[in-house]
C-alpha cells in the first residue's frame, strides 16, 4: 500500500512538472534599438560645506581612545594623531573622512586599515577653506563616530 501511494504520488508530480512550463501567454515582440544621443559634457562646480555636525557616538567606558585632530596654517594639512587610551586593546580600526570645501572626499585609515598602533597618524591634503573631518573608530565590532569636526586653517569652525 505504501508502494502504490509512493509511485502515484511520484507520477502526479512528474505529470506536474511536464505541465507546468506549459501557458499560452502572448510572446513579446521582438526588441528593437533606439538611437542614443550623445548629451554635451558639462561641469557642476559644488557649493561648500554647509552640511550640520551630525550627534556623536560616545565610545563605551573604559574603551575611550586619544585623538588629536589639528590643521596645519601653512600648508592646510589635516593631520589624526592616535595616542592610545584605556579602549587600546580593543581598537580594531580608525578611519578619518574629510569632506573638501571644493566637495572632494578623501577616506583613510591609521595603519592601512589594520588594528592601529599607539603613535599612528593620519595626514591629508587639505584646502584653505572649511573643510569637514569626521573620524569613526571600530572597537568590538561596532563602529562609533567619535569626532564630526569642521575646521579652518588654524583651528576649528564650529558651523555658526
Amino acid at each position: 500500500m505504501k508502494r502504490l501511494f509512493t509511485f502515484i504520488s511520484i507520477l502526479i508530480l512528474l505529470l506536474l512538472l511536464t505541465c507546468s512550463g506549459c501557458t499560452n501567454a502572448p510572446k513579446s515582440p521582438p526588441i528593437t534599438s533606439v538611437p542614443t544621443t550623445e548629451l554635451p559634457s558639462t561641469t557642476t562646480t559644488l557649493p561648500s560645506i554647509t552640511a550640520t555636525p551630525v550627534p556623536l557616538r560616545t565610545l563605551p567606558s573604559g574603551l575611550d581612545v586619544d585623538l588629536q585632530l589639528s590643521k596645519d596654517r601653512t600648508n592646510s594639512d589635516i593631520t589624526l594623531h592616535y595616542n592610545g587610551g584605556r579602549g587600546l586593546l580593543f581598537v580594531q580600526k580608525i578611519m578619518m573622512r574629510v569632506t573638501r570645501s571644493d566637495g572632494t572626499v578623501e577616506e583613510q585609515y591609521l595603519n592601512g586599515g589594520k588594528k592601529p598602533n599607539q603613535g599612528d597618524e593620519i595626514v591629508v591634503t587639505g584646502t584653505r577653506g572649511s573643510d569637514w573631518c569626521e573620524v569613526y573608530v571600530t572597537t568590538n565590532g561596532t563602529t562609533y563616530k567619535v569626532i564630526d569636526e569642521h575646521l579652518i586653517v588654524g583651528g576649528f569652525y564650529n558651523g555658526g
